[in-house]
């Protein structure tokens, strides 16, 4: 069960919209964009690189997504977790074509990324 409201569910869900990941090591933050899929109170991201690094080093994670309008914010959600790095190869494909999927990539796009699940912990969200 999720403990994500369910209005910020639907943002989450409403639009391909791109998240920033923000990851953490040695007291140094990271922040990245991301493309995600959120589905009851789990974010599935694919990725690679220092992101991958710093999770595997520190596996608390904040992701942030935002919409606007002409530069003007309409709503935001943040979520606090606890990322997993899934090393199975048929859940990272099936997970990559999800997300690729609603970005309007091809399926077989990104090869190279590892799947990473974020369980949430805690929302904070906001309409304008």
């Amino acid at each position: 069960m999720s403990n994500v409201p369910a209005e910020a569910e639907r943002l989450l869900e409403s639009e391909p919209l791109m998240a920033h990941l923000g990851t953490c090591t040695e007291g140094r933050p990271h922040v990245a964009p991301v493309w995600y899929r959120y589905e009851d109170g789990i974010v599935e991201i694919v990725t690679t690189g220092r992101k991958l690094a710093n999770i595997r080093s520190n596996p608390r994670v904040a992701l942030s997504v935002q919409a606007d309008d002409g530069g003007k914010t309409e709503w935001m959600v943040t979520l606090l977790g606890t990322a997993t790095i899934v090393e199975d190869e048929s859940e990272t494909t099936a997970a990559r074509r999800r997300i690729n999927e609603k970005y309007g990539a091809e399926p077989g796009a990104y090869a190279e990324n590892t799947l990473v699940r974020i369980e949430v912990g805690s929302t904070t969200s906001r309409t304008y």
